[in-house]
C-alpha cells in the first residue's frame, strides 16, 4: 500500500479554514476548497515507492492490472474510475446538472468533431464519462437538490410578494409537472440580465426579512448578486446532512452545495452543465437537453452493516463505506479484490504498518492484503468488480 500525498485546489468557493482544521495544521488565509485522492489528471496524487515520488495515474498506466486487477480493468477500463475527495464549502457551489453516460458521450464527440478546445471556456464535456457523486457530511452540511414539487415552488416565489416573480408563480401552476419547471426554468435564465437582477435583489431582501425557509436563499445572494441562479435556487429543495450522512447527487438532477466540509467521491469526470450561481459559463440549450424535469426530495443516506457501514448507491464505479473503529476492538480484514482508497477522518488508525492521522490518505493495490486497526473514522471508496 502507498501513504498518497494530495492536492489541495483553492477554488474561490473554499472555506479558509475547515480542511486545514481537520489537518492540525495553521491557514494559510486563502481558500482550500477539495483535497483530491486518486488518479485525475487534473491533479494526480502522489507515491513513492523508494525511487521518488509519481503520480498515481502514471503508476496505473505502467501496470493497470496489477494496480486495479483484471475484473476493474476489464469493467472500466485502464485507469481507476473515481476520485475522492474533501470538499470544504465555504460559499456556494454552483448550481449544476451532470450528464449521464450516453448523453456524456454524445456530447463529447460532438464538440471533439467541432474542434472545440478541451480547455476552452465554452467547452460543455471534458470527457466521454458521467459524473454520479455521493457527498458524506463531516460538519453540519447545506445544499440544494432537485426540484421541489411546482405547487409548492410557486407558493414560496409568491411568498415573497415580489412583483416581477408571480409570471413564474403562474406558470408552475397552469402546466403539468415537468412542462411547468421546463418553461420556468427557461424563462429564468433566459430573461433580461438587467431586469432579472432588480428582481433577483427584491428577492434576496424579501428572503433574508422572511428568514425560516426562505433563509437558504437569501444566503445566496451575498456571493451571486443579481445571479438568475438564485431565482432558479428557489426551485429546489433545501437539505442539511448532520454528520455521517449522505447524498446521492444521479444524472440529471439540478444541484449545488451551499457550505460544510464533506467526503466526496464520484465517477473520474469533469462534466458539468451550469445553471447560474457561476461567473462562468453557462450554455442554456445544453443544460435544458440534460436536466431530469421532475420533483423528488433529497434521498438522504445513512451508511448501513456492521463493521464496515456502507452509503448504497446504484452506481458501480465507486462504492462508498465507513469504518468507527473502537478502542480495543479487534483489527479488520478488508477485501482483495480492487483498488481502494483509505481515507482517516478522525482518530490515529493504522492500515497495516502504516499509521494515519486526520487527513491522510493510502492507496491500496487490488490484490493487496489489508487490515484495520487502532481506533478512530476510515472512509473506503472502492469500485463493484
Amino acid at each position: 500500500m502507498d501513504r498518497l500525498t494530495n492536492t489541495i485546489r483553492p477554488y474561490a468557493w473554499g472555506s479558509t479554514t475547515a480542511i486545514p482544521q481537520l489537518l492540525g495544521v495553521e491557514p494559510t488565509g486563502e481558500p482550500q476548497a477539495e483535497m483530491w485522492m486518486g488518479a485525475h489528471p487534473g491533479a494526480p496524487s502522489r507515491i513513492d515507492r523508494g525511487a521518488g515520488e509519481k503520480a498515481l495515474s502514471d503508476v496505473i498506466a505502467a501496470d493497470p492490472e496489477g494496480e486495479l486487477g483484471a475484473a476493474a480493468v476489464a469493467r472500466f477500463g485502464p485507469r481507476l474510475p473515481f476520485l475522492l475527495k474533501l470538499l470544504a464549502a465555504g460559499a456556494p457551489l454552483s448550481l449544476q446538472v451532470h450528464p449521464d453516460l450516453a448523453q456524456a458521450k454524445a456530447g463529447f464527440e460532438d464538440e471533439e468533431r467541432r474542434g472545440v478546445p478541451i480547455d476552452a471556456g465554452h467547452r460543455n464535456y471534458k470527457d466521454p464519462n458521467h459524473k454520479p457523486e455521493m457527498l458524506c457530511a463531516l460538519t453540519p452540511f447545506d445544499g440544494l437538490c432537485g426540484f421541489r414539487p411546482p405547487l409548492q415552488s410557486a407558493d414560496l416565489l409568491e411568498g415573497l410578494g415580489v412583483g416581477s416573480l408571480k409570471p413564474y408563480a403562474d406558470l408552475l401552476r397552469a402546466h403539468p409537472e415537468d412542462a411547468a419547471l421546463r418553461e420556468v426554468l427557461t424563462a429564468v435564465l433566459t430573461a433580461d440580465r438587467e431586469q432579472m437582477a432588480q428582481t433577483v435583489t427584491e428577492a434576496a431582501a424579501a428572503a433574508e426579512r422572511l428568514g425560516g425557509p426562505y433563509a437558504p436563499y437569501a444566503h445566496l445572494v451575498h456571493d451571486y448578486p443579481g445571479d438568475p441562479g438564485v431565482i432558479a435556487a428557489m426551485l429546489l429543495n433545501h437539505f442539511r446532512l448532520q454528520p455521517g450522512e449522505a447524498v446521492f447527487l444521479g444524472a440529471g438532477v439540478p444541484h449545488a452545495y451551499i457550505g460544510g466540509l464533506g467526503v466526496e467521491v464520484l465517477a473520474n469526470s469533469d462534466n458539468v452543465l451550469r445553471a447560474g450561481l457561476t461567473p462562468k459559463h453557462v450554455d442554456v440549450p445544453e443544460l435544458l437537453k440534460i436536466v431530469a424535469f421532475a420533483s423528488g426530495d433529497p434521498h438522504v443516506l445513512r451508511p448501513e452493516g456492521d463493521g464496515e457501514e456502507v452509503y448504497e448507491a446504484p452506481i458501480d464505479e465507486f462504492r462508498l463505506s465507513r469504518f468507527l473503529l473502537a478502542p480495543g476492538a479487534a483489527s479488520r480484514v478488508l477485501p482483495e479484490d480492487a483498488p481502494q482508497i483509505l481515507l482517516c477522518t478522525a482518530g490515529s488508525p493504522r492500515v497495516g504498518e502504516l499509521s494515519l492521522t486526520p487527513g491522510e490518505s493510502v492507496f491500496v493495490p487490488a490484490g493487496e492484503k489489508t487490515e484495520l486497526s487502532g481506533t478512530g473514522t476510515v472512509f473506503r471508496a472502492t469500485v463493484v468488480v
